[in-house]
């Protein structure tokens, strides 16, 4: 793409208008057509056509805003009327910084067009700007989601474990309700481990006072392991009004950067030593901890959640491994550059989501002791799973022509219509207007896929999954890891 020049007519700079150019993302080309041409490892190259008219369209706005940092004679400030600006900057220029805003959502309405699933970045290419009249052309080469051939994907019989909830599992609810219901009462006794410590505290390091040395009334729990190394331990024994000094050395990973592998000393007085009571385990307990009359009420209460729990997720399980035998069964060429491509997207993704927790990537790069690169790598099983994975569900959709219905969309519409005190119906035209129905059309066509697929299979019990692994026929290959195969005639 051509630089537009520094300076035009006027002494006016592109480089600092260029900054207050802004198009809106949901302004998508109508103007564009597309030929799509397969490459190899499951790339195309589309070529994309933008007409005249859309070009003017978006010159004329880029002329529009550039017009408010421009000084031209005979007319206020931001009022000079496209053409005037366009011929006072130069067409060129001008429409260099429509491209540069519009390519963006060229490239999506291109690959809308072209009605492509890509994956990774694109390669854009674009060699030279349209005279007047002409269209813009421009290529794109990406990855895209590979294509499945099927094989069984009905009736297929997967294993289903059965949902279970031990008198373990319910006991440790009963013990985390008696933890939330504990009391801390003072002792007159040494501290010991588990009991809570309130504490001042100062720390120096070569006598010298630290930012983030000092606290005051700071209540621990000894044994909780919050402190650094070697902290905690020194305060076992302590007495309420004891004083004592304390050294530690700071781990070499440690998160402040001039504390890493130095030694430090704290001056600590113990102002309480506090031990955690917890309640009698009867039906008092249970009618203050939870409103239940007897203790056996509440034990079958909570039985009851983690069956519920548990049922939800041995279906989930159950749905996953249906599609993954339906992805055993099929055949999908994934190519090692497109897992590449995929396992950055997934690494891209993980920062994004970071990001709003306030951890950058150099932080979660510290914390996890691993390069990107290291952190990709890992990443590149779980990309192929992936992608064959969405590979099968397109092709059972094109297979069994599955489309939401109106009515799925606006019931998956619900709740987000009611968060945001609106109708599901005025939702959906939003959506519609913003380009982002089809996103939820192909997301919730996904969803009736998994929903298909698990109907149509048949569940095994987890005894019964455990012999058909078993099942050998002589011309299939000895199973490895199994003593003594069975052999069923026709199987």
């Amino acid at each position: 793409m051509t630089e537009g020049p520094g300076d035009e007519p006027g002494g006016e700079t592109l480089q600092h208008a260029r900054a207050f150019v802004s198009f809106s993302a949901a302004l998508m080309a109508t103007d564009i057509s597309t030929t799509t041409t397969e490459l190899p490892e499951s790339r195309v190259r589309v070529q994309a056509e933008v007409g005249p008219g859309e070009l003017d369209r978006r010159m004329t706005q880029a002329a529009k805003v550039l017009a408010r940092n421009i000084r031209v004679p005979g007319f206020r400030a931001g009022k000079a009327p496209p053409p005037v600006v366009i011929k006072r900057v130069g067409r060129e220029a001008v429409l260099d910084e429509a491209v540069r805003e519009s390519l963006g959502s060229w490239y999506r309405a291109a690959i809308d067009d072209a009605r492509v699933v890509p994956v990774g970045e694109p390669d854009i290419d674009m060699t030279e700007l349209p005279k007047e009249g002409e269209p813009l052309k421009f290529s794109i080469e990406i990855g895209v989601r590979p294509k499945a051939q099927l094989g069984e994907y009905k009736g297929l019989e997967v294993g289903k474990r059965e949902a279970d909830v031990s008198d373990e599992a319910v006991a440790e609810e009963v013990d985390r309700l008696r933890e939330r219901a504990a009391k801390l009462e003072p002792v007159e006794r040494q501290a010991q481990r588990g009991d809570f410590v309130v504490m001042d505290f100062k720390g120096t390091l070569d006598g010298v006072a630290f930012a983030g040395g000092e606290g005051r009334d700071q209540m621990i729990e000894l044994g909780s392991g919050r402190l650094v190394p070697g902290f905690e331990e020194q305060l076992v024994g302590a007495k309420a009004g004891e004083e004592r000094t304390i050294t530690i050395t700071f781990p070499d990973d440690y998160g402040a950067e001039d504390l890493k592998g130095r030694e430090a000393e704290f001056a600590v007085t113990v102002n309480e030593v506090k031990r955690k009571e917890l309640p009698e385990l009867d039906d008092e307990f249970a009618s203050d901890a939870a409103g239940f009359d007897t203790l056996d009420e509440l034990r079958g209460d909570i039985e009851t959640k983690l069956r519920e729990a548990d049922d939800n997720k041995v279906e989930a399980e159950f749905r996953e491994a249906v599609l993954d035998a339906v992805v055993k069964d099929a055949t999908v060429d994934v190519p090692d550059t497109l897992v590449e491509a995929r396992a950055r997207e997934l690494w891209d993704r993980m920062l994004h989501s970071l990001g709003h927790q306030g951890i950058t990537r150099e932080n979660y790069l510290q914390i996890a002791g691993k390069t990107e690169d290291e952190i990709i790598d890992e990443a590149r099983p779980e990309a192929e799973t992936v992608l064959r994975r969405e590979a099968v569900i397109a092709a059972v959709i094109e297979a069994e022509s599955i489309e939401p219905s109106e009515g799925d969309i606006l019931d998956a519409l619900q709740s987000s219509a009611a968060r945001e005190g609106t109708t599901p119906e005025k939702l959906r035209e939003r959506l519609d207007k913003a380009g982002r129905l089809d996103d939820l059309r192909e997301d919730l066509a996904q969803r009736l896929v998994i929903d298909f697929l698990a109907e149509n299979a048949r569940a095994m019990t987890a005894e019964q999954a455990k012999v058909r692994e078993k099942l050998w026929t002589p011309d299939q290959e000895y199973p490895t890891g199994i003593e003594k195969p069975i052999w069923t005639p026709g199987s």
